[in-house]
Formats: C-alpha cells, sequence, structure tokens
C-alpha cells in the first residue's frame, strides 16, 4: 500500500481540480480513499472494479456476500431504475440530496459487482466536496462508511486517518461530518417498502412522500367515484404489488385513496347500478358509504380528480385559491365521465370502461 497522505480540503466547498483529479486517478487503478458526507465519513472504490471491492470488504471486515452504496452527484442517476420511478422521484426530490440510501430493484451498468440479488443501493450526499469528486469520476463510485463492520462510524478525517491510513492511499479531510451518523436506508420496489435502517429520518414521513392521498370527486359518491376509488385501489395494488399475503398494503407505499360528492347524502350506500356493475370485476362496494366533499378533507389531498368538468368549477369555488392540490378531470384527455343514475345497465358498464380508460393512464403518473 502507499504511503498515506492526508489532504486538507477547508471544509464542504467545491473541490480544486487537482484534488478532483488526483480522486478519480486514485480510484481508476483500483485503489481506496476516505471521502466527507455530512452523515460520516466513508471508504470509496470503483465500483466495477472486483479487486477494489474485495479490498473495500477486507478493510470493512464485511462478507463477501453484503453490498455496497452507490454514491451519485446528481438525482438524474435514478433514470438507471425503471421500478416505481415516481415513488422513486418523489423521496430524491424530498430527501436528496441528504441522508437517504434508497435500495432499488434493478442494476444498473457497471454496478453488478456491487448489488444484491438484483437490488442496488444508491445516494446522494448532502456535501459539495463530496459530490464534486464524485462527479469528476467517469466510472461509478461506491461508498461504505468509515469503521469497521459493526463498530461505529468516524466523523473526522483525522481519526480516519489514524486507525485506517495504512490502508487507504487517501483520506480527504472536508472538516467534521456534521450530522455524525449513518443515513437512514429504505429498501423500495414492488411488493417492498421496508425501512432496513432508520437513521435520520422516521417510516411514516418516507411512506408520507413517496406515496399520494388521491380523492375522487362526482355528484352524489354513490356511482361514478366510488367506483374509481376502487378500481384505483386494485389498479396501484397490481402495480406495486400490494396487499398480497404477508406482503405490504397500499398504505405501507404511502398511498390513500378516497371517494367524496359534492352534493352526497352522507351515508348514502353505493347504488344497485355501481354494486353490480363492480361485482362483473370481482369487487364488493357494499361497504361504501357517500361522503360530502368538504373542504377539510379536499385540502390534505395531493391530487383532486373530478369526474366532469362541472364537478372541476363547482370545487374551485369551494377551495382556496392557490392552497389545494393539483385539481383536474380524471380523463387526461379532458374528457367528461358520464352520469350513470337512473340509467340502464349498459350506462353502469359505459361509465366503469371509462374511468377504467382514465385510471390506466393515471396510474403510471402516481406509481
Amino acid at each position: 500500500m502507499r504511503e498515506r497522505s492526508l489532504l486538507v480540503a477547508s471544509g464542504d466547498r467545491v473541490p480544486e481540480p487537482g484534488l478532483c483529479s488526483e480522486v478519480r486517478s486514485l480510484l481508476a487503478r483500483g485503489g481506496l480513499c476516505a471521502l466527507p458526507t455530512e452523515t460520516v465519513y466513508g471508504f470509496a472504490a470503483r465500483a466495477d472494479s472486483a479487486a477494489a471491492l474485495e479490498s473495500l470488504r477486507r478493510i470493512k471486515g464485511r462478507a463477501a456476500e453484503v453490498a455496497f452504496t452507490w454514491h451519485v452527484a446528481e438525482r438524474g442517476a435514478l433514470a438507471s431504475f425503471e421500478a416505481l420511478r415516481p415513488l422513486v422521484r418523489r423521496l430524491a426530490e424530498r430527501y436528496w440530496p441528504g441522508p437517504l440510501t434508497l435500495v432499488l430493484q434493478g442494476v444498473p451498468p457497471a454496478l453488478a459487482l456491487a448489488a444484491q440479488q438484483g437490488w442496488t443501493g444508491v445516494r446522494m450526499p448532502a456535501h459539495t466536496l463530496c459530490t464534486g469528486l464524485l462527479a469528476a469520476c467517469e466510472f461509478p463510485v461506491v461508498m461504505t462508511s468509515a469503521n469497521l463492520h459493526g463498530q461505529a462510524p468516524l466523523t473526522r478525517a483525522e481519526d480516519v486517518a489514524a486507525r485506517f491510513g495504512a490502508e487507504l492511499e487517501l483520506v480527504v479531510d472536508g472538516g467534521p461530518s456534521r450530522l455524525g451518523e449513518a443515513s437512514g436506508v429504505l429498501a423500495l420496489g414492488p411488493g417492498r417498502f421496508q425501512l432496513l435502517r432508520e437513521g435520520l429520518l422516521r417510516l411514516e414521513d418516507l411512506r408520507r412522500t413517496a406515496g399520494l392521498r388521491i380523492a375522487f370527486v362526482c355528484t352524489g359518491n354513490t356511482c361514478r367515484s366510488p367506483m374509481a376509488e376502487a378500481l384505483a385501489n386494485r389498479l396501484l395494488c397490481e402495480r406495486l404489488k400490494a396487499s398480497a399475503p404477508g406482503g405490504p398494503s397500499l398504505a405501507d407505499f404511502g398511498f390513500e385513496l378516497v371517494s367524496m360528492g359534492i352534493h352526497a347524502a352522507t351515508g348514502a350506500p353505493a347504488s344497485s347500478g355501481a354494486l353490480e356493475a363492480m361485482n362483473e370485476r370481482g369487487i364488493d362496494l357494499r361497504g361504501h358509504r357517500a361522503r360530502l366533499a368538504l373542504p377539510e378533507a379536499l385540502l390534505r389531498c395531493d391530487r383532486i380528480y373530478a369526474l366532469t368538468e362541472a364537478h372541476v368549477e363547482a370545487l374551485r369555488v369551494q377551495l382556496p385559491p392557490g392552497r389545494h392540490a393539483p385539481l383536474e378531470r380524471l380523463d387526461p384527455g379532458g374528457g367528461d365521465i358520464a352520469d350513470p343514475a337512473g340509467g340502464p345497465r349498459a350506462a353502469y358498464q359505459r361509465s366503469r370502461t371509462d374511468i377504467e380508460r382514465a385510471l390506466r393512464a393515471r396510474v403510471e403518473e402516481w406509481a
């Protein structure tokens, strides 16, 4: 191992070109270095080098099957992951850069050696020096906390140098880690919403950020909007692989679906036509009870979908300007969903089909 150098980089700032070149060259040839982050210091290695990852496991004292986390300089790296992109995007927009590691389904190019069983950990640190150094590398870089496996991670460059200097080629001093605690780790994918390590973030906050509260509004909340709520529930469960025996529920992903009526008679059941139309889809609406579309309930929602333009206009009158969630017709093409109330069975079937078509177009926006 080369003799250690301790580079002082005057805190959390954009790195000098010379430092970028040194770190890039060191990592490119398979060397190890320690970099600062806002949580703790981390050992860094080139992700596509088997020799570098073996050295990383050796310095950590970790088992060969344990994965490492891809550290990135920008949110655009998430484009490498297909599954549940809207949820991933919402989490990254709120918590990145920051102390949240996402373990996502999929293995981007050049990260096969660092992934585990088809899942890859990824994080964007909230440390300008670190992200500047990551951005200077044309290859992916993985990091793991600077400590022996099972021991407390180190938060000061001098402590890292004193403990691991003989095994590292470089320790970059970005000042003490301001948070002093490892990032939270959330595994997110179809059938999985699991907090693997708490860190500084609460599970309920992660759920609230990842999911959506969605309201469907019609006139009486006995035909169209309850059908929309029930069908949306099914489509989201299919997409998220939620509500399977032993698996996460829709609520575990942070989703809450409600339906309301502008002129609803509170407590009224679903209409017989709606019950029959949903039974044909294997959905039971007998437990539904109508609720009135009240401003205080709608203001809790992230999306509000009305079944017609007339409903949109009526809601705009009720809701305070600029304070409510996005409000629009359910049909992304701008069409109205006709009211089947009092009509024949075929009218309810047409309404159901129109709702299903609109929801299939919407669900990719949600999950």
